[in-house]
C-alpha cells in the first residue's frame, strides 16, 4: 500500500512540475529561515549554562536615585563580597571583577593592545566553571602580580600552552607571572576575557568605601537558598557598614533618603538571565534583549505559517484538477481512508523534499547569516545531536499539518457531483483560501512596516544632532605610553596642514565605563541639594576639538591662571543646581570618598550646551568638565576627506616618538555608531527575514494567480471574443487578489503600530510613527501583489481565444 502511495505521489509531483516546484521551494525557504532563527534563539538562550553552578550564581545589582539621576548599576562596593561571605553562611562564596580598560602586553620587542583584560578574585574558579589546562585553580590568583590566561593567549605569546611561571609585561611597567592556563571561554558566556589578573594586587579592592560602586560582584548561594535571602542580607550589611559612612559624609540616614524621594536598593540577577534580561551601567559586555528573541521567534513561526499556508492554498487550488480522479476512484470502491492516506503521503513526501532542500539552503546561507548576526552557528550534528531526529519529526508534522486540509477536503468529494462537473464553480471562490491569503499578506505588510520603522529609527540615530561633531575626528589610543611626550606629539601633529585642532583626554562622548559622583553648592552638604554627575578631566582645547558649543560663560583659557580650579557644567547640571545665574558660582565634591572632611571647590566659568555622551536610549545626564591630565587618548579634528594620508603622517610622528608601541586609532563616528551595533545587526536580520517572508507570500500568490487563470480560461476567451481588451482581462484577474491585500493591510496596520511603538520605547530619543509609513507599506504590498499577478494575468489576457474555445 505504501509503495503504491509513493508511486502515485511521485507521478503527481512530476506531472505538475510547476506547482510542485513552487510548493517545495516556498516551503523549503520558509523552513530554512525558521531553522536559522531557531539556531539563533537556542544560542541566545544557552548563555552561561555551561557553568556547573549556574542555577546558584547571582550577580549583585544596585539601583540608585540620587542628585537628580536614576541609575541601575551592575556593580557593587569593594567590601560587600568579602563581608557577606564572612557574615552569612548561606552565601557559600563570592567573586569580584574590576575592569581598568585595555592594556599593552609585550611580545618580544612588540607591544600588543589587548582589550579582554579583567582583575578577578582568587575565588573565580570556585564560582565559575573555567576548566584549567595548567596550574592550580585554588591558588592561581592568590598572589599579587599573578595572571591566568586562556589557551589562545598562551599560544599567542609563548607558542605553547605550557606557560606556567612565564612572565608577561603590561604597559611597559608591570610584570605578571602566569600561574594558570584555562580553556578559551565559550562564546555563549556573558563575559569573555583572555587575561584574569589577581585582584590582590589592586589597592582599590581593599578599600572600605561602601558607597562607591565599581566591582562586578557574583554570589554563589548554597543549595536551596532563596535569592531573596541574599538581597536581605546585603541590605543588612549596608545598614551596618555603609549608612554610617554616608551619615558621616552627608548627615543623612536611609530613612531620610527615602523620605526625600531618593533611594538605594539591592537586587540580584540570576546568572542565566544576565545576557537577555540585563542592560545596566558597567555590564561586563554588551548583552542582548529578550524582546529580540521573542520577535525573532514570532517571525520564525510566521514565516513557517506563510510557507504552510502557501502549501495548503496551492494544494486546494489544484483540487479541481484531481476531482475527477477522486470521483472515479470512489466509484471503483476506494475507501475515503485510502484517499486521505494517499494525499497525506504526497504532502509528507513534499515536506521531506522541502526539508532536504531547506538544510542545503540553510548550509549555504549560514556563513552570511553568522556574519550578519555576529554568531558562530553551525548545522553540524556533532554540535546539535538532536537536530536530525527533530528535523525529521518536524518534517512529518509539517507535512501532516499542511496536507491535512487538502486530504480531508479532496477525499470528501461526492462522486456523482464530480463526474457531472458540478464542482467547478466551487473552486472559483473559497473563503478559507482567501482568509489564508489575507493572513499571510497581513504578516508580510506588518514586516514591511517594521522594516521601515527600524530603518528610519537607525537613520535618525545616525543623523541626529548630538551636541558635538563626531565627523572627521581621529582618536589616537594608548596615548599614555607617550608619557611626558604626549603634549609634544599633539603640538607636532597640529603643524600638519590637514589637522585643525587637537586635545588630550581619555574622556570622550563614545561608549565607555564611567560613574557619577555627588556635587554640592558651596557650604552645603545636603543630599536634597546634591547633583549626581560625571566628572571629565580635559585639556583647554577639548571643547573646540569636539565641536561643542558654549551656552553661557566661557571656555577654559591659558590667559586665566585661576582656571586650574575652574569647572564647566552642562545644561542638565545647571538645571539641577537651580542657580539663577550659574556663572562664578562655587560647587564642591569629595576629594576622597573615604574621608568626608576632604572637599574640593570648583568655580563655574561656563555652561556647555548639552551633548549626548551615552546612548540615545538614555536622557542626557549631568556632566562637568575640569582641566587636568588624562592621557588615555589624543583626538584630532581633521580638515580633509582624504584622511588616509593625514593618518599616515600622524602615524609617522608616533613612530618617531614611540617606535616600539603600536599605533592604534579609530574615528569617533565609527566608535559612536558602535553603540548601536546590536540594533544595526537586528535591523539587517529583520529586513532579511521580511524580504524572505514577502518572497514566500509572492510564490504562493503566483501559484494562485496561475490557478485562477487556468480556471477562467474559457471565460477569458469568451470575453475577448465579445471585445474585452487586455487591460480589462488583467484588471478582472487582479482585482480579487488586490481586495485581499487591502483587507490584509487594514488588519496589519494596528498590529504593526502597536509592536513598533513598544520597540521604540527603549529609546529616549526616537521617531514618531507617521501615517506615511503605513501608506508606503500598503502601496509596496499592492505593487508586489500586482507585479506577482500581472505575469500570469497578462499571459492569459493575450492568449488566443480560439485555443480555449475550440472544444466548446
Amino acid at each position: 500500500m505504501i509503495k503504491n502511495y509513493l508511486k502515485i505521489a511521485f507521478r503527481n509531483l512530476w506531472k505538475n512540475k510547476g506547482f510542485s516546484t513552487i510548493n517545495i521551494l516556498g516551503l523549503s525557504i520558509g523552513i530554512a529561515t525558521c531553522l536559522l532563527i531557531t539556531l539563533y534563539v537556542l544560542d541566545e538562550l544557552s548563555y552561561d549554562k555551561f557553568n556547573k553552578n549556574a542555577d546558584r550564581i547571582y550577580r549583585v545589582n544596585v539601583d540608585l536615585k540620587f542628585g537628580g539621576a536614576e541609575q541601575k548599576f551592575a556593580v557593587a562596593s569593594a567590601p560587600l563580597a568579602i563581608t557577606v561571605v564572612k557574615d552569612y553562611p548561606q552565601i557559600e562564596n563570592a567573586v569580584r571583577f574590576r575592569s581598568y580598560g585595555p592594556s599593552l602586553v609585550k611580545k618580544g620587542e612588540q607591544n600588543i593592545r589587548e582589550n579582554r583584560i579583567i582583575f578577578a578574585d582568587s575565588t573565580l574558579f570556585s564560582v565559575f566553571t573555567l576548566p584549567m589546562i595548567a596550574g592550580d585553580p585554588n591558588t592561581a590568583l592568590k598572589e599579587p602580580n599573578s595572571v591566568v590566561i586562556t589557551k589562545s593567549m598562551a599560544e599567542k605569546y609563548f607558542g605553547t600552552t605550557n606557560a606556567l611561571n612565564k612572565v608577561l609585561r603590561f604597559d611597559n611597567k608591570t610584570d605578571y607571572k602566569v600561574t594558570g592556563v584555562i580553556k578559551d571561554i565559550p562564546e555563549n558566556s556573558h563575559f569573555v576575557f583572555d587575561f584574569f589578573i589577581s585582584m590582590s594586587g589592586a589597592d582599590e579592592s581593599r578599600n572600605n568605601a561602601w558607597a562607591s560602586f565599581n566591582f562586578n560582584t557574583y554570589l554563589l548561594l548554597r543549595k536551596g537558598t532563596d535569592p531573596k535571602y541574599a538581597v536581605a542580607k546585603m541590605e543588612e550589611a549596608n545598614n551596618k557598614y555603609m549608612w554610617p559612612q554616608v551619615q558621616q559624609m552627608m548627615n543623612i540616614d536611609s530613612i531620610q533618603l527615602r523620605k526625600s524621594g531618593n533611594y538605594l536598593h539591592f537586587s540580584v540577577t540570576p546568572l542565566k538571565d544576565i545576557h537577555l534580561h540585563s542592560d545596566r551601567i558597567a555590564e561586563l559586555s554588551a548583552n542582548n534583549d529578550i524582546q529580540v528573541v521573542y520577535i525573532f521567534s514570532l517571525v520564525a513561526v510566521f514565516i513557517l505559517l506563510i510557507a504552510c499556508i502557501n502549501f495548503m492554498n496551492l494544494s486546494t487550488a489544484r483540487s479541481s484538477n484531481r476531482a475527477r480522479e477522486v470521483g472515479i476512484r470512489k466509484v471503483l470502491g476506494t475507501r475515503r481512508s485510502y484517499l486521505i492516506g494517499q494525499f497525506l503521503t504526497e504532502s509528507v513526501l513534499m515536506s521531506l523534499l522541502s526539508f532536504t532542500l531547506a538544510i542545503i539552503i540553510a548550509s549555504l546561507i549560514m556563513p552570511f547569516f553568522n556574519q550578519l548576526a555576529g554568531k558562530k552557528l553551525t548545522l553540524s550534528p556533532f554540535d546539535h545531536p538532536f537536530l536530525v531526529p527533530i528535523l525529521l519529526g518536524f518534517a512529518i508534522i509539517v507535512g501532516l499539518f499542511a496536507g491535512s486540509y487538502p486530504a480531508f477536503y479532496l477525499s470528501a468529494f461526492q462522486p456523482i457531483l464530480v463526474l457531472k462537473g458540478k464542482l467547478a464553480s466551487g473552486f472559483k471562490h473559497s473563503y478559507f483560501r482567501s482568509s489564508l491569503v489575507v493572513f499571510q499578506f497581513a504578516i508580510s505588510i506588518a514586516l514591511i512596516i517594521g522594516t521601515i520603522v527600524i530603518y528610519h529609527q537607525l537613520t535618525f540615530i545616525q543623523n541626529k544632532k548630538l551636541g558635538f561633531d563626531k565627523e572627521q575626528v581621529l582618536i589616537v589610543q594608548n596615548a599614555y605610553v607617550l608619557d611626558k611626550q604626549a603634549e609634544t606629539f599633539k603640538n607636532e601633529a597640529l603643524k600638519l596642514k590637514d589637522v585643525q585642532f587637537g586635545s588630550i583626554s581619555g574622556y570622550l562622548p563614545i561608549p565607555s565605563s564611567r560613574s557619577d559622583e555627588p556635587f554640592f553648592p558651596e557650604g552645603v552638604i545636603d543630599q536634597k541639594k546634591a547633583v549626581s554627575m560625571q566628572r571629565w578631566t580635559v585639556d583647554f582645547d577639548y571643547i573646540k576639538t569636539m565641536g561643542m558649543e558654549m551656552k553661557e560663560g566661557r571656555n577654559f583659557s591659558n590667559d586665566f591662571l585661576t582656571d586650574s580650579g575652574a569647572i564647566i557644567i552642562n545644561e542638565t547640571a545647571a538645571r539641577l543646581f537651580a542657580f539663577p545665574d550659574p556663572i562664578n558660582k562655587v560647587i564642591t565634591s569629595f576629594e576622597d570618598i573615604t574621608d568626608p572632611t576632604k572637599m574640593r571647590k570648583y568655580k563655574i566659568i561656563g555652561v556647555v550646551k548639552n551633548f549626548h555622551f551615552s546612548s540615545l536610549r538614555e536622557n542626557i545626564g549631568a556632566l562637568c568638565l575640569i582641566p587636568g591630565r588624562s592621557t588615555d587618548a589624543i583626538t584630532f579634528r581633521l580638515a580633509t576627506r582624504n584622511t588616509s594620508a593625514t593618518v599616515k603622517n600622524i602615524e609617522s610622528l608616533w613612530k618617531k616618538m614611540a617606535p616600539a608601541e603600536p599605533f592604534t586609532f579609530s574615528f569617533m563616528n565609527e566608535d559612536f555608531n558602535a553603540m548601536y551595533n546590536a540594533e544595526q545587526r537586528i535591523g539587517k536580520i529583520f529586513i532579511s527575514f521580511a524580504l524572505l517572508a514577502i518572497l514566500i507570500a509572492c510564490l504562493g500568490l503566483f501559484g494562485l494567480a496561475t490557478y485562477a487563470a487556468e480556471q477562467r480560461t474559457k471565460e477569458i476567451g469568451i470575453r475577448k471574443v465579445l471585445g474585452a481588451t487586455v487591460s480589462n482581462i488583467v484588471g478582472m484577474l487582479s482585482k480579487d487578489f488586490l481586495k485581499l491585500v487591502i483587507i490584509a493591510a487594514i488588519i496589519a496596520f494596528p498590529v504593526a503600530w502597536w509592536a513598533m511603538t513598544k520597540w521604540l520605547q527603549d529609546f529616549a530619543y526616537r521617531i514618531t510613527i507617521s501615517w506615511w509609513i503605513f501608506v508606503i507599506a500598503g502601496m509596496v504590498a499592492v505593487l508586489i501583489a500586482l507585479f506577482t499577478i500581472s505575469f500570469k494575468a497578462i499571459k492569459a489576457a493575450v492568449s488566443n481565444p480560439v485555443n480555449s474555445l475550440r472544444t466548446e
